[in-house]
């Protein structure tokens, strides 16, 4: 600390701290060093001076770190007892860009983790891996290839193009598994997430440069490989400078580049396959075009998390002769194909709907056929062997909604002959085939449209509605649901009032009062499953109509899906490799698993029982992008969401097998073709011994590095990730290891905000992992991580509090100094002062507590009970302590035990202040967690006591201190200067005989009372009967009752104590010296209540003891000048009266 600023922090102290800020000062002045301080000129410009003392701390604290390799680890000899290990680990983050906060949020629970079970003594296991497999990487590298062709080299892009930003990596299975919240963004000088990766108006070229990549070095990542050497290379340079304790032999890419993970991946599939987990099949997928393979989670820029949708698409027959545009059809068999949802109402449709400003096309389906359906639509049909040209729609005519208006129709199972298809103007192009069944009976948009026909000639006019179209058909009952009736529509419409099918916000309403009910509590009136619940005739009638040829599958994706290419993406059908998640054997070890796991929070518990509920058969195979190839059929490639699912057991032993190269290149004992599925099934399954020429000692050093680390004890994620790869992960790990290497625990996050609004670059409201550390130092970023958030729910980074960190480390580091400076200043001698014993209760809570919330995973709250709760102990300490001083040996524990505790979060200052303030020899990350006493509850509430107590002083000597009139405050002589304390310790009489009573009506479990006339009855019983009957007691007690009822309520029985559990008289008697000091009083006094000569010394002010008198946990005080004292007991001194 600047010696201006020493000086200026000594003489700012109060009062009662002079005498060591004087001893300090005078030893400044002994050495001249005053005179320097005065010609210092204030700093005028905002300084840096303490964030770059934490960045040379930071830098000090690393280069001692690798020059020890104190997080390198190797497993014992010995296999692990419970709590002799820890091994965490975090979804390794995808490599096409740099990390930012939101990875490092997420990460940072994992590291203050480790830290923590690191000064437990555990032996800690910390690795971390670079994704790499998937399309994002070539999707890039493609399209600055295609960019260099089209623009040069240099490019020369059109002016209109500006600049994007710098674009994060995604994550493991997306964009927001690192933790971040992204939002969509308005075109701007800086693109949003999104627009980076979609291409859009963005370069990728631009992008490249946006990151920092040298103009000359940008033609390199054309080629796929150059991303895989550059950007693992800077992620491991950002997280080393975060001050992660990460034991870097173990780190490795995925892909085939690195042949020892590849190894190890072909080992996992080939054991799946084995097993008849993963088939080959012709099955719905979300999928790209134009990268002409499937499009997973990973893979997509946005909609990540949407599945195929699935309809029924009813085949509506266009009724010939054929007129208008559609005489070209003539020869054709016609369909407006309607997608369905409810296939089973289809024996109550009275018409079609099509949008008429909408815009359709008649497709060519097979030589045959032709469907009428919107051109997104048809999109999805030629993926799905629904076109005659496979991936290809033909459109044979284009037609408007209008043109379909009128057109006469044979739909399936429809009571009437012909039906027609009329406007309806609330119809979705973005869904379903934009046309749409008509089912009035039991669809409210249905009713209310075909009401607006029916009972509005000039709205029928306007679209050419003819009469006999609409006004001859009726609602048909096909379903009678109970309490609603035959016809739910109309009567959920009438009781709603419903007016016309342009109020929304109703018929959503009443959609949700009918689709449910109907669909499980229906019963079929019509029909072959007459009398059957519709939730089972559904599917029955579904078949039926698919084998007659009157309905054919349909899908597309729920929501709409963006590939990183830039393409809306469809549902195909396609013929690939599915690991066959949701198998009912499978998924009940699974769900075995996950009921044996560790999750932290239920809401987490609540998501991973949703997905697995619906999670089915995964596409795991694609035809391009990077990643390692699927052993039995290697034109394909593993997805990247199934090649990362058991690599965690891979950390185990990547040391051993890459010698430290992350890309599985340096030259060591054991060979990639050795690594036999034979090799792997003895390391990690328990296999028999293999045949092999891979030396005995290295096959048991696996395998006992494996059997030592694993299970693994928690991984860590953002929560997006439960319902794909953490899901996965546990699947994996139950088909493939014994159940005691299964999971223990698995901790999930929320996103992260900065400064309560969401990431965004084009806002400037993001920061990269490395701006984060350049700006505040890497302990001020840990620190204000750890205080973002502990919940499922979003995180908020807050810049204010990572400045203040910045603060409040650096002046931490100079008090410590400071006292150490001034050693001799302290007291010494035995632990006996009431602060000296709160002190160091308070001391050994914040032990108890802050490790009960380390091993929680509740960082901020050990934060809390860690840092900013000793902090105030620590000040209120020094406070209490006044003239006598602090003792040394307590304050010199504070100092140990503060650094212990914020050593997980803040690992570079602790080691400062153990080398270089404590002269403590080693390494703080291994000074152990500090040990304590059992903490007194006790005296913690005598302290609690006594602060409240003052606090209360304080308003009752300022109400005490004005004139009535005007409310002047008193100055002068005439302002009070001592204090008379009257306290009662326990309550007496009838106030007594209520709380016994009150103790056997409360019952603990329940926290309830028995009612009032029972408590009554039981008062009656006691001497309170003797006041008079149930009327006068009540009079004289329910307000004293009701009081302490409540507030037992609120904070447990012991509210219904007679008295506190420590003497009040005591605490108070022990701090007179502090409370004097507090309220700036000459003298304070405390009595008993019961004290009848310290009553009579009131005089006139004892109508304030009578108006409120003193009763446990609340004492009075009144304060008077001497001129209001009796003379004989100023003269007496009245200590003696005290008690």
């Amino acid at each position: 600390m600047k010696l201006q600023g020493l000086f200026i922090h000594k003489c700012r102290r109060q009062a009662p701290h002079s005498i060591f800020a004087i001893s300090v000062i005078s030893k400044l002045l002994s050495k001249g060093i005053c005179q320097k301080i005065q010609s210092m000129e204030p700093e005028v410009k905002r300084s840096f001076a303490r964030r770059d003392e934490l960045l040379r701390i930071q830098e000090e604290a690393q280069r001692r770190w690798k020059e020890e390799r104190v997080f390198e680890i190797d497993a014992p000899s010995s296999s692990a007892e419970p709590g002799e290990k820890f091994f965490g680990n975090f979804p390794f983050p995808y490599m096409n860009g740099a990390l930012h906060l939101g990875h490092a949020f997420s990460f940072s629970k994992l590291e203050f983790a480790s830290a923590f079970y690191r000064l437990k003594g555990r032996s800690v296991l910390l690795p971390f891996g670079f994704h790499c497999t998937g399309m994002p990487i070539k999707a890039c590298a493609d399209k600055l290839q295609r960019e260099i062709e089209q623009f040069g080299n240099p490019p020369v892009f059109p002016v209109h193009v500006e600049a994007s930003s710098k674009e994060p990596p995604s994550s493991e299975s997306s964009k927001n598994s690192d933790g971040v919240k992204t939002e969509p963004e308005k075109f701007k000088a800086k693109k949003s997430k999104v627009q980076a990766k979609t291409g859009g108006e963005v370069y990728q070229w631009n992008i490249m440069a946006s990151l920092d990549v040298p103009p000359e070095d940008i033609p390199k990542f054309r080629d796929p490989a150059h991303w895989l050497t550059y950007f693992p290379a800077e992620a491991l340079d950002d997280l080393k400078a975060f001050g992660a304790g990460v034991d870097w032999r173990r780190s490795f890419i995925t892909t085939e580049l690195n042949p020892f993970f590849d190894s190890f991946v072909r080992w996992q599939f080939r054991k799946l396959k084995m097993q008849n987990k993963i088939v080959k099949d012709l099955r719905y997928a979300i999928y790209s075009p134009r990268d002409g393979q499937p499009c997973a989670d990973h893979d997509r820029a946005s909609g990540e998390g949407v599945q195929p949708q699935e309809y029924t698409l009813i085949k509506v027959r266009v009724k010939p002769p054929f007129t208008g545009k559609l005489k070209v059809l003539e020869g054709k068999n016609v369909y407006l194909a309607a997608a369905t949802l409810r296939p089973e109402t289809m024996y109550g449709q009275t018409n079609l709907w099509v949008l008429p400003s909408g815009e359709y096309g008649a497709f060519e389906v097979n030589d045959s056929d032709v469907f009428i359906v919107t051109h997104r639509a048809a999109r999805n049909m030629a993926f799905q062997l629904l076109s005659r040209i496979p991936e290809k729609p033909t459109c044979l005519l284009e037609l408007s909604g209008q043109d379909l208006v009128g057109l006469p129709l044979s739909a399936p199972l429809s009571v009437y002959d012909v039906v027609y298809a009329l406007p309806m103007l609330s119809i979705l192009t973005d869904k379903g085939t934009g046309v749409v069944t008509s089912v009035p009976s039991d669809s409210p948009d249905d009713y209310m449209a075909l009401s607006d026909l029916k009972n509005k000639p000039a709205f029928r006019a306007k679209f050419g509605v003819k009469d006999e179209w609409v006004l001859p058909y009726d609602v048909i009952p096909i379903i009678n649901i109970p309490d609603i009736g035959d016809k739910s529509a109309e009567v959920v419409c009438k009781d709603l009032k419903i007016k016309s099918q342009n109020d929304k916000d109703l018929l959503a309403e009443a959609k949700r009062r009918t689709y449910l009910k109907g669909f499980t509590d229906g019963v079929m009136l019509v029909g072959d499953y007459k009398g059957q619940k519709v939730q089972d005739a559904k599917p029955l009638i579904r078949d039926a109509l698919i084998q007659c040829g009157q309905a054919v599958k349909y899908s597309e994706p729920e929501n709409k899906v963006m590939s990183r290419s830039g393409e809306e993406c469809v549902v195909a059908l396609t013929d690939q490799w599915y690991v066959l998640y949701g198998e009912d054997e499978w998924k009940a070890n699974a769900e075995e698993c996950l009921a044996d796991m560790e999750l932290y929070h239920e809401e987490t518990k609540h998501v991973f029982e949703h997905t697995m509920g619906w999670l089915n058969q995964w596409a795991c195979s694609r035809s391009f992008g990077l990643g390692s190839r699927i052993p039995w059929d290697e034109q394909f490639l593993i997805e990247s969401l199934s090649d990362s699912t058991i690599y965690m057991a891979y950390y185990t032993v990547a040391h051993i097998l890459q010698k430290g190269d992350i890309y599985g290149r340096a030259v060591g004992d054991i060979k990639v073709e050795q690594l036999t599925d034979e090799v792997w099934d003895y390391v990690l399954c328990d296999g028999p011994y293999p045949s092999t020429t891979i030396p005995d000692s290295l096959l048991k050093l696996m395998k006992q590095e494996f059997n030592y680390w694993y299970p693994f004890d928690v991984r860590v994620s953002g929560k997006d990730l439960i319902q794909n790869h953490l899901t996965f992960c546990i699947y994996n790990h139950t088909a493939v290891f014994t159940r005691e290497k299964w999971p223990k625990s698995m901790r999930c996050n929320g996103f992260l905000m900065l400064n309560s609004e969401k990431m965004s670059k084009s806002t400037g409201n993001f920061r990269t992992l490395r701006q984060a550390i350049e700006e505040f130092s890497a302990d001020a970023t840990r620190f204000a991580l750890a205080d973002s958030g502990d919940l499922v729910d979003d995180a908020n980074f807050v810049f204010e509090t990572a400045n203040s960190a910045i603060l409040r480390l650096t002046k931490e580091i100079a008090w410590m100094k400071e006292v150490l400076a001034a050693e001799e200043c302290l007291r010494k001698g035995p632990v006996t002062l009431f602060a000296d014993r709160v002190f160091e209760n308070e001391i050994n809570i914040a032990i108890h507590v802050t490790e009960q919330n380390y091993e929680s995973m509740m960082f901020r709250e050990a934060l809390k009970t860690g840092f900013y709760d000793l902090q105030t102990a620590r000040d209120e300490y020094r406070l209490s302590c006044g003239a006598t001083g602090m003792h040394k040996d307590l304050i010199f524990r504070f100092m140990d035990v503060q650094t212990r505790l914020l050593t997980p979060i803040c690992p570079h200052y602790a080691e400062h202040v153990w080398s270089s303030i404590l002269n403590r020899k080693g390494f703080a990350i291994h000074a152990a967690w500090p040990t304590a006493s059992s903490p007194d509850l006790t005296l913690q509430k005598a302290n609690k006591y006594l602060q409240e107590t003052i606090i209360l002083f304080r308003k009752l000597l300022q109400k005490q201190t004005v004139t009535k009139k005007g409310k002047v405050p008193v100055v002068g002589d005439s302002k009070p200067s001592i204090g008379l304390v009257y306290v009662a310790e326990k309550y007496d009489g009838w106030k007594e005989e209520c709380l016994n009573v009150l103790k056997q009506c409360f019952n603990v479990q329940s926290k309830s009372f028995l009612n009032d006339a029972e408590i009554m009855e039981a008062l009656q019983r006691t001497s309170v009967g003797e006041i008079g009957d149930i009327k006068q007691i009540k009079k004289t007690c329910s307000s004293f009752l009701k009081f302490k009822k409540e507030e037992a309520l609120t904070v447990g029985p012991h509210a219904l104590d007679v008295k506190l559990p420590f003497g009040e008289l005591q605490v108070l008697q022990e701090n007179v010296d502090l409370i004097e000091r507090q309220l700036s009083l000459e003298k304070l006094y405390i009595f008993s209540s019961s004290d009848e000569r310290a009553l009579n010394m009131l005089g006139s002010k004892i109508s304030i003891l009578n108006q409120s008198p003193p009763s446990p946990g609340s004492p009075v005080a009144i304060f008077v000048t001497q001129a209001d004292m009796p003379r004989e007991v100023l003269e007496d001194g009245v200590r003696r009266m005290q008690i």
